[in-house]
């Protein structure tokens, strides 16, 4: 016997150390992450698809602003001078825009090569003798405005002005203001700075590299000019800014939760036990089940997300219930004999186990990655905690191990148990008035918005918003998608939908638009635009054109010319672009998505509005003819996601609710018996529910989380309740007390799991608040609600 009992010893510890190891080399090689991406379906729609994109990998996730304040314009645009010539030389930027004009050489150039190709002005009757006497007196009416001198120049091989049209067309969109050489915010107290990283949005690390490479140039730029720039600040915001914020925050939050709840937990379990040995031994089952929750969540998913991490809180205050059970309620099985304990106590703490993970199973099957997350980490955490605490901790105890007598509390806890079913009613009745006041304020219970889930602070969400207004950019979360099998589909689809937006822009509706085929036409409307350039042999072909006019045919010989070579010349495409400002923008607008090519059209709000019409838009589209285009407002989307997303996480919780009632009838074959343990935690969720209401909460998803730790946490409470001694009577009833080392036990457990959980509720990030202010007034009155439903009132010890 003694040999047999040794080898399982010897096989329990060895398996336990090498899943340890295990885990710890899958957590070191793990990815983690803090965007939203994380919260998006696996099977997303179009709609949401496109909204996919732009978080992971599109322009908006790899675009950084820049605000600099302080100090005077002239020292602002020196820093932003010296920042951008410092990452223009940085390899982690693909591109720095500031208003220098660092491209603006090879940008002209470009733009007058390829003018006929590009300028949407060019058609046969822009080419016809009347269309060029009229496009060539619009040029010389031109001479005597501020631009005549540019005209003037030109004049000799642009007489119809197509530049003229370039620029119109290409500055549609509005732009930031210079001051002193370099972008300024609209007031003046901001120099503006755009970049855009190589890194994509959904690499964490690599933002975080480009937003250290931004400090540094800041700094670098600020010492070079000092003493005039030392009061110059920094603002960086963006979707790549938020996700490094985020991920530092959760990060730091949940050391810092996690050490002070730990310090908390271990100086209570000092006076409790008053051993250093039983403290050590009591954390095995936490770290365990963090590992190992960790580790499961890094293999099914391939990426771990910060608030799963957040869960490793969590785990403190209820992983570290079981090793409390086992010391306490040890001492009255038997002489303290753990086996004793395995037999009398481990059935009802494995039904609470079994119920706890019954009700997270049903996350495990939703399509939103981050929830199923949550689940597969709380599953795996609550088996390695209670494993260990069964096949693992008894074999680590030390020969003739007891901890501090605490029979004296467990009296006094007996007696407070006899009166607790005199608060059957008042709980019912307060149960039932949180019921009605929750049904009173359905219509606003919830938040609606994805948003909410976001760790960014309301102070950076506002900056960002200041930044983007004072660049005058497009309002990205409204865009037209075009999507087609090749580039130039994608092309024309863009062109074909921007004839209609033109339309919404001259009336009014639009303020502007941006679009790929601007900066690259499809071929198909360069070969039109040239088929539209006239043959002029000679001067009396171009003095026909010229009748009437002041300018002579010898003066437009260059023009002449120009035609000639441009009929002559090949077509543009992508690689034309490279060393221009337009590369950028093309690549941010068109790219290809798997076998699919998307063209990205995002919209500016009319003046004086706050939305873009929708139905408009989308009678434009529909007037445009072309396939598999389609309006979207990220910000619809996100939140009809976050819709979605709460239907479908309520719609597992009811089914992980119904897994628990069966699990429950059928281990304890008792309607009644399942109604001792259900009551008191339907009683709780309530009455968190209705605190929660009149505390002015919006629910989101992390307080439905949290109402499934609750009820896990509760339903270990109220089994107890219903089945003291740690099992049923031989008849399935209920027993009349619980023995004062068990009622011990539950306070000591309950209350290392509201100091876990609340030390969550004084986190700054909203959704690790959320968890922390459900499960800490929950846990406690799980315990309480479970005391006044047991099933008569306690008479004598234990």
């Amino acid at each position: 016997m003694k040999h047999a009992a040794s080898s399982r010893r010897r096989i329990a510890i060895a398996a336990w150390l090498t899943g340890l190891l295990l885990c710890g080399v899958v957590i070191a090689r793990s990815s983690f992450t803090a965007d939203l991406s994380a919260f998006l379906p696996k099977s997303p729609t179009r709609e949401q698809q496109v909204l996919l994109d732009q978080l992971s990998d599109g322009v908006v996730s790899r675009l950084m602003l820049i605000g600099l304040e302080g100090g005077d314009p002239a020292a602002r645009a020196g820093v932003s001078r010296g920042m951008a010539a410092r990452l223009r030389r940085d390899p982690a930027f693909a591109a720095v825009n500031n208003g220098e004009p660092v491209h603006a050489e090879k940008d002209r150039a470009f733009l007058f090569d390829n003018r006929y190709l590009l300028s949407a002005a060019v058609r046969p009757e822009r080419f016809s003798a009347e269309g060029m006497r009229a496009a060539i007196q619009d040029s010389i009416d031109l001479l005597a405005s501020p631009a005549g001198m540019m005209v003037r120049q030109l004049l000799p091989r642009d007489p119809t002005g197509e530049m003229v049209q370039l620029f119109t067309q290409l500055n549609a969109g509005g732009r930031p203001t210079l001051s002193e050489g370099a972008w300024a915010s609209r007031d003046g107290q901001r120099a503006l700075l755009l970049v855009q990283t190589v890194a994509s949005g959904s690499d964490t690390d690599g933002q975080e590299r480009a937003l250290a490479s931004v400090r540094a140039a800041f700094e670098a730029a600020v010492a070079a000019s000092q003493p005039r720039a030392s009061a110059v600040r920094m603002e960086a915001t963006g979707p790549g800014v938020f996700s490094v914020i985020s991920r530092a925050t959760i990060e730091q939050e949940v050391k810092r939760l996690s050490v002070l709840g730990t310090v908390v937990i271990a100086v209570l379990l000092l006076l409790v036990y008053r051993s250093f040995t039983a403290l050590a031994l009591g954390m095995l089952p936490v770290v365990s089940g963090a590992f190992v929750g960790v580790a499961a969540v890094s293999l099914g998913f391939g990426i771990v997300h910060g608030l799963t991490l957040g869960f490793g809180t969590t785990l403190i205050g209820e992983a570290v219930d079981y090793s409390i059970y086992l010391f306490v309620q040890s001492r009255q099985a038997d002489q303290g004999s753990q086996e004793a304990w395995v037999r009398d106590f481990w059935p009802t703490i494995r039904l609470g186990v079994l119920t706890s993970i019954a009700g997270f199973a049903s996350l495990l099957l939703s399509d939103f990655p981050g929830l199923a997350q949550l689940g597969l980490y709380s599953i795996a955490g609550l088996l390695a905690a209670a494993a260990v605490t069964r096949f693992v901790l008894p074999h680590l105890l030390p020969a003739g191990f007891r901890v501090r007598d605490v029979s004296a509390l467990g009296l006094r806890l007996q007696a407070a148990a006899r009166m607790a079913p005199a608060l059957r009613l008042p709980v019912l009745l307060l149960a039932l008035a949180s019921c009605a006041l929750v049904y009173h304020q359905r219509a606003s219970l919830w938040n609606p918005e994805l948003a909410a889930l976001s760790p960014v602070p309301a102070r950076d969400q506002a900056v960002d918003a200041m930044l983007r207004a004072d660049m005058g950019a497009p309002d990205v979360r409204s865009m037209v998608v075009a999507t087609a099998a090749s580039r130039e589909a994608a092309l024309q689809a863009a062109e074909a939908v921007g004839v209609q937006l033109d339309r919404l822009v001259a009336e009014g509706r639009l303020a502007a638009y941006e679009s790929p085929a601007r900066y690259l036409p499809s071929e198909a409307t360069q070969r039109a635009r040239l088929a539209s350039l006239p043959e002029i042999a000679g001067d009396s072909d171009l003095r026909e054109a010229i009748a009437g006019l002041p300018v002579r045919a010898e003066v437009l010989r260059p023009f002449v010319a120009d035609l000639a070579a441009a009929r002559a010349g090949g077509l543009i495409d992508r690689s034309d672009l490279d060393g221009t400002s337009f590369a950028l923008a093309v690549d941010s607008l068109l790219f290809q998505r798997d076998s699919r090519w998307l063209a990205l059209m995002p919209l500016t709000a009319a003046a004086g509005s706050d939305a873009i019409d929708a139905r408009a838009v989308s009678a434009a589209i529909a007037a445009s003819s072309t396939p598999d285009t389609l309006y979207v407002d990220l910000k619809v989307e996100s939140d009809r996601l976050y819709a979605g997303y709460m239907k479908q996480a309520v719609l597992l919780s009811l089914a992980g609710v119904a897994v628990i009632l069966l699990l429950l009838w059928w281990s304890l074959r008792s309607l009644r018996a399942v109604g001792r343990v259900v009551l008191p935690l339907a009683a709780t969720v309530a009455v968190v529910l209705g605190m929660l209401v009149l505390g002015g909460h919006k629910l989101n998803i992390l307080h439905l989380i949290g109402m499934l730790l609750v009820v896990a946490v509760g339903s270990n409470y109220a089994l107890f309740f219903s089945a003291p001694g740690g099992g049923q009577d031989a008849h399935g009833g209920i027993a009349a007390s619980l023995p004062p080392a068990t009622l011990t036990s539950l306070a000591f457990a309950n209350f290392t799991t509201v100091v876990g959980f609340g030390m969550l509720a004084l986190s700054e990030v909203p959704v690790l608040n959320a968890i922390g202010s459900t499960v800490g007034p929950g846990a406690v009155l799980a315990l309480v609600f479970a005391a006044a439903f047991s099933g008569r009132r306690p008479r004598g010890g234990g």
